[in-house]
């Protein structure tokens, strides 16, 4: 009635899954039968783990993206309730927003492709480290920038006080 795969699944004969070590080299693995069924791996090793690993790394990027696009409305809507912007605010804010939007974009972009080049990397069954200069230097520059900015509010919050 139920097939079981490995040790920690059971799939029911009818669900419509994918089995990786099935697939050829050449075949493109996200769009293999059926598009929207699982990939199932043979759990060898410390498959389990090191998949389970790549789902937080990508959910990490994924938070990061969202925290970059909040803050960048945050930053467009100037968030002044109680007091007029100052003429700085009103000309910083809308390129400031759209840095940190683009940055957002840029994270949820390298979350997906690191995600995508991970699993395709375990489906051939190769050795992996998730390390690379494309993701250090996105993270060099989301730094950067949120550094900046801080430098840039603090400083603007001066100039208001002493005026």
């Amino acid at each position: 009635m139920a097939s079981i795969l490995g040790n920690y699944g059971t799939f029911d004969q009818r669900t419509n899954y994918v089995l990786v070590d099935e697939i050829g080299e050449n075949c493109n693995l996200f769009l293999a039968r059926p598009l929207i069924g699982p990939l199932v791996f043979e759990n060898t090793a410390s498959d389990a783990r090191d998949h389970c690993a790549n789902e937080r790394n990508f959910l990490s990027w994924l938070r990061l993206s969202s925290y970059l696009a909040i803050v960048s409305v945050a930053i467009m809507t100037t968030f002044h309730f109680t007091s007029e912007p100052t003429e700085l605010e009103k000309r910083i804010a809308f390129p400031l927003g759209l840095v940190f939007w683009l940055l957002a974009i840029l994270s949820l972009a390298c979350g997906v492709g690191n995600y995508l080049k991970t699993v395709k990397q375990y489906s051939r069954k190769v050795a992996l480290v998730q390390s690379g200069w494309k993701t250090q230097l996105l993270g060099a520059v989301v730094a950067g920038t949120v550094i900046c900015c801080c430098v840039l509010f603090l400083v603007n919050n001066a100039l208001n006080d002493h005026e």
